[in-house]
């Protein structure tokens, strides 16, 4: 089992997102996509993220660019940081996840990071995810209104606290079989690894 903490105001996380499918497909080990806002985390046990935007690196800053936009290359996606609203509130997005469930979220998760890291749409605003939920099938009245359930809104409280006691300390957070964590894309090598070795009854 392979479960995904995630929230779609990463860039770094879409690239996980995007490349961790394939990657279980191949495998035959099932994702558990499990949404969470990922400034709840970084509030409660990681809040020195807010202090490197106040204050950035420059030549790090500089880099770290470059190193998106090789990763995206590699992965086929088209990602830029958003010139207009970053960082952006996700928590309707995410709630929007959960309401859809594990498999129904997939589609939805990819329309939205699509949305933000390549199309520049604020996908706070309520117009925003209608869209996109037009787009792939979904009801906006209906989606509107699961958002709004008090047991969403819960069970999102509950993830993103739920990561941050196994933890976690951002999005995206890996689990392989509950106890093995992996942060970020550049861990996936691994991830595929450790499941290797589990299939081969290693430790």
């Amino acid at each position: 089992m392979i479960e995904f903490f995630f929230d779609c105001s990463s860039p770094w996380t879409y690239l996980a997102f995007h490349n961790i499918q394939p990657l279980a497909k191949e495998s035959n080990v099932p994702i558990a996509w499990r949404p969470i806002l990922v400034g709840g985390v970084f509030n409660t046990v990681n809040p020195s993220v807010y202090a490197s935007r106040e204050k950035p690196v420059v030549p790090k800053a500089r880099y770290m660019k470059k190193d998106l936009a090789d990763w995206a290359r590699s992965a086929g996606l088209a990602i830029k940081m958003p010139p207009t609203v970053f960082p952006v509130n996700s928590v309707k997005a995410m709630r929007g996840c959960i309401w859809l469930g594990n498999e129904a979220m997939v589609p939805f998760a990819k329309a939205v990071f699509e949305a933000y890291w390549g199309d520049d749409k604020d996908i706070s605003q309520d117009a925003v995810l209608g869209d996109i939920c037009k787009a792939i099938g979904i009801d906006p009245a209906k989606f509107s209104a699961g958002v709004s359930e008090q047991a969403v809104k819960d069970q999102l409280k509950a993830n993103t606290d739920e990561v941050i006691a196994r933890g976690g300390f951002g999005s995206p957070t890996i689990f392989v079989d509950k106890t093995d964590m992996y942060f970020g894309n550049d861990r996936l090598p691994l991830i595929r690894e450790a499941i290797l070795r589990r299939k081969a009854g290693k430790s």
